[in-house]
């Protein structure tokens, strides 16, 4: 008797690398707003390189920066997503149809609102070199559908938290060419919870053993379905069980720049952030308290069953974050005018299957659990502009296309329901004094409206259809739909010394 689908989907998505949720402003795993004067050009500035923030976009601005200059900001995200099930289903018993979970929408799955400070330093050497030191979010997440949605069995909640420190040094060549190198430090953190379909893996188990029994005495094989099903019902297991999962890990990567200054009004750039490759070690914990019902001839209650076939165990998972290549430009129309654009290139093709490594605990082992994805790379455009409206205030406004990942519904996990975007932003910058100035920015993200479809790769009897390898699965299908749109309010604090 295996409950093979119980499955980690959860802390396979989510510790990976920072579910990109509906919390989730990029497109793929990213958060999307390490700056807040970028994105009040909806990230169109990465030639522009007025303030610290450069250390993200293109560290080569840095050669830009005179003195020693700081700026700290924080981003509040402000989502607001419906979910709509139309069908979502689990397997119930061997050669039995699919049935419905049962359960609602989710209700108020997404927080009110989520944070993501940033923090920026420079300080320029000499006329040739520049140092610096960025702060901020890359990947962040967190929501929670509740005990009795219908998709719980593949995510009850999550809650992602990242961390990257990327310390940066530009060099300038000459008065057209500057380079720019950082590496990075990242850490990430993540909590889940995913409910398990109790009632149906053990009834499997319960019909399978009494199946077999039918058939080793002689009965023909439709009365031995009618014999096994009769002690299913007989059990009258009912309930789920609780899967919650936390990990974390530090990783390493890397990022270089390039500006050319084709005249004091026009420049271009070119920056490259690499893939950071990460191994989140965490633990898994089941509690199966709700599970309730009786299995003749055991001992145990199906509560005691279904603890023993998934003690607590360790779990790890092995993951590379995309790597990212943006080109940009800047230029000063006339005093007061200026206009910028960016176009990013993510690779999220590499992101196939996620797979999830499970410890054997006396001698019971788990099985794998795959989630495939067949991500793409994709794109990002944004065009932006601004306006010094007089000596004070500079005024900003941007408009970017985003793509998802997500080629399919059928490989659109409910725990990354990502779709293309399109962005609207506004910023403004007021300048305090010669030393200080202040960023505001505000973001309307609209999604395409997004459906999921998404059947788990592996069997009830924990064996893959496909390779007939073993794993962790419930074979069953999240079928449903998101409707989703975010609102970012941002302020960020410079200061030249």
């Amino acid at each position: 008797m295996k409950l093979k689908h119980l499955s980690l989907s959860v802390m396979i998505m989510g510790t990976a690398f920072g579910l990109a949720s509906t919390q989730a402003a990029a497109s793929g795993y990213q958060f999307g707003s390490q700056s807040v004067s970028g994105q009040g050009t909806a990230h169109a500035n990465g030639a522009e390189a007025n303030d610290p923030s450069t250390i993200f976009a293109n560290p080569a601005g840095l050669t830009r920066l005179e003195g020693t200059q700081f700026s700290t900001g924080i981003t509040l995200v402000v989502p607001h997503s419906e979910y709509t099930d139309s069908g979502s289903s689990t397997v119930s018993l061997p050669g039995s149809p699919s049935h419905a979970t049962g359960g609602g929408n989710g209700g108020t799955f997404a927080p009110k609102a989520v944070a993501a400070p940033t923090f920026y330093l420079s300080s320029k050497i000499n006329d040739k070199i520049t140092a610096g030191i960025g702060v901020f979010v890359p990947y962040g997440a967190k929501m929670d559908y509740g005990f009795d949605w219908a998709g719980r069995y593949a995510l009850k909640s999550v809650n992602l938290q990242s961390l990257n420190i990327n310390p940066s040094i530009a060099f300038k060549l000459d008065d057209r060419h500057s380079f720019g190198f950082g590496v990075s430090a990242q850490y990430m953190s993540a909590t889940l919870e995913q409910m398990a379909d109790a009632s149906s893996g053990l009834n499997a188990s319960v019909y399978g053993a009494a199946y077999s029994k039918a058939l080793s005495l002689g009965l023909p094989a439709s009365t031995a379905d009618v014999v096994a099903k009769n002690a299913v019902a007989a059990a009258g297991i009912k309930g789920d069980g609780l899967a919650h999962v936390e990990g974390n890990d530090w990783g390493f990567g890397w990022n270089i720049g390039y500006m050319f200054q084709l005249n004091e009004n026009t420049r271009f750039g070119l920056a490259y952030r690499s893939s950071v490759k990460q191994s989140l070690q965490g633990s898994s914990t089941w509690t199966f308290d709700n599970v309730s019902g009786a299995i003749a001839g055991s001992p145990l209650t199906p509560a005691q069953l279904a603890k023993g076939k998934h003690p607590n165990a360790s779990a790890s998972v092995d993951i590379t974050t995309p790597e990212t290549f943006s080109a940009n430009f800047f230029h000063q129309l006339d005093p007061r005018w200026a206009v910028m654009g960016d176009v990013t290139w993510v690779g999220n093709s590499q992101l196939k299957n996620i797979d999830i490594k499970q410890s054997t605990v006396n001698g019971t082992a788990q099985g794998d659990m795959v989630i495939h994805q067949n991500w793409k790379d994709t794109w990002r455009v944004s065009f932006g502009a601004n306006y010094q409206l007089n000596d004070a205030w500079l005024l900003r406004g941007g408009l970017a296309w985003e793509q998802s990942p997500v080629q399919n519904d059928q490989d659109r996990h409910p725990a990354i329901p990502d779709s293309d975007r399109l962005w609207l932003s506004f910023g403004a910058n007021y300048k305090i004094n010669k030393q200080s100035s202040v960023d505001m920015a505000y973001s309307f993200i609209d999604f395409k409206n997004a459906n999921v479809n998404y059947t788990d790769g592996c069997s009830p009897a924990g064996v893959s259809p496909t390779t007939g390898a073993a794993c962790t699965g419930n074979g069953g299908t999240v079928n449903g739909s998101y409707k989703t749109y975010l609102q970012l309010l941002a302020v960020q604090y410079n200061y030249r010394f």
